[in-house]
């Protein structure tokens, strides 16, 4: 006896939601991630292949339509480098709460003039989270691919404005849920929310992108979570619920990990470039070796530590940074590792990078593990990372970044850093590590050294 096509429809909702919180489960591991990422894309399938079914659909031609454009923007948006996925990602949370905005206001004029309050404040809040969270991730994804300036964009009472801004559309909320044919203010709500969002992003630097990236997405996975509930989707607002649970967990590990508060994070303005206090500058010598000498290091050393940063992505060195790894385990040299939490510019980006360079699982040590180890070391290596190697954040308590977990590559016997030039990093803070005596200096493109260094340690 075959089974209801209601029935067959709940099953799939149910497997997909199953498959969601497996890969959930499943992502939370760089073994098992690629099974994570199968499971939420069959979930995925699943989940809009049975909505596709329900009865409630009776038009397709449009619905083809959206999916042909969404494959037309979604296709060349996967095709991005690696260096990219920051910024595609956050385009990505941006479409997101668009769709989730844009539906929920479909449904607020569909269901005039019978809309009750409760439904109406339902709307209003989804469609608040959404507007906000569009524009927000537009000024991110700007911010990261370097469109809009990195540093942070401040102005004197600029949390009391956008304070102001989110009450105003608050209050238009309250009106319409009070008054829901009130028309007229659905659109000013919209307007004064995507304001919201464009001031909440724009005095946030460059430093504090991963943080909100990772926020960004709770926000859209609440969005979904809440037109779930307008919609009345069961699987529409446990997968919403999953994105906004995680992304807000993630969050609260990034700022632990930079050892800052949300409201530090939000509000803070962090990132602008620190101004050396007149006459205080002092003379400090910065030793440099050119690629044979730091391969000369390297391939004399027992023990050696990578920690990767956004350098790395930039260059795009990650399949050199392997094949430096290759060279050197060859030699009987053990390579291991040291990955910082907010290393590069979204939540996990050197993890996701070397994994694409197929660098060993055991051998990506997280920065509580690794630290204990660098004491231990001969060799650190650091590949275009900045802030989180600044020993700044141990020993200067008039540092912006004090108090901020970081990897302790200055414990190692040498450091040998990769860098392009002495200009600081996404905090804007200067480094004493790059004029530490133990360090060693190889200024240049990270891909283009690490191939000289891996030419000059084969033949040792």
């Amino acid at each position: 006896m075959s089974l209801p096509s209601d029935q067959l429809i709940q099953i799939a909702y149910i497997a997909a939601i199953a498959l969601f919180i497996l890969a959930l489960k499943w992502l939370s591991s760089p073994a098992t991630a690629r099974h994570g990422v199968l499971a939420g894309e069959v979930g995925a399938v699943l989940a809009v292949a049975a909505t596709l079914t329900e009865s409630g659909v009776i038009e397709y031609r449009w619905i083809a339509v959206a999916l042909a454009v969404g494959a037309a923007i979604g296709v060349p948006l996967g095709l991005v480098h690696m260096t990219a996925v920051p910024q595609r990602t956050a385009l990505s949370h941006a479409f997101g709460a668009l769709a989730a905005a844009l539906v929920g206001g479909a449904e607020y004029y569909a269901r005039l003039p019978h809309l009750t309050r409760f439904e109406m404040g339902e709307i209003s809040l989804e469609v608040i989270i959404g507007s906000l969270t569009l524009t927000g991730s537009l000024i991110a994804a700007g911010k990261l691919q370097e469109i809009l300036p990195q540093r942070p964009i401040t102005y004197r009472g600029q949390n009391l404005v956008s304070l102001l801004v989110l009450v105003a559309a608050v209050a238009v909320a309250v009106a319409l849920v009070i008054r829901p044919e009130q028309t007229r203010l659905f659109p000013v709500m919209v307007m004064v929310a995507l304001l919201f969002g464009a001031l909440l992003v724009t005095p946030i630097g460059g430093a504090d992108m991963p943080t909100v990236i990772s926020l960004l997405n709770s926000y859209t996975g609440l969005s979904a979570a809440l037109l779930g509930f307008v919609l009345n989707s069961k699987v529409l607002v446990v997968a919403g619920a999953l994105d906004g649970s995680s992304g807000f967990i993630l969050s609260v590990i990034m700022c632990k990990a930079m050892n800052r508060s949300f409201s530090n994070v939000m509000f803070g303005a962090f990132g602008q470039v620190q101004a050396a206090a007149p006459g205080t500058k002092e003379e400090r010598t910065v030793r440099s070796a050119s690629a044979e000498e730091a391969a000369a290091i390297l391939a004399s050393a027992n023990t050696v530590i990578i920690a990767p940063g956004y350098g790395m992505a930039v260059a795009q060195a990650q399949h050199k940074v392997r094949e430096l790894y290759d060279a050197l385990s060859k030699k009987g040299v053990e390579v291991k590792f040291g990955i910082h939490p907010v290393a590069g510019r979204m939540p996990g980006h050197m993890n996701v990078l070397l994994a694409e360079a197929n660098v060993p699982y055991p051998q990506l040590k997280e920065m509580d593990e690794a630290n204990p180890e660098f004491s231990r070391t001969d060799v650190a290596v650091v590949v275009g990372a900045n802030d989180v190697v600044n020993p700044d954040a141990r020993n200067n308590q008039g540092s912006p970044i004090y108090g901020m977990p970081i990897l302790n590559v200055d414990d190692a016997q040498t450091v040998v850093v990769l860098k392009r030039s002495m200009n600081p990093g996404f905090a804007g803070i200067e480094n004493p590590l790059f004029y530490n005596p133990k360090t060693v200096m190889l200024f240049g493109d990270a891909k283009a050294s690490i191939d000289q260094l891996i030419a000059d340690v084969k033949p040792l």
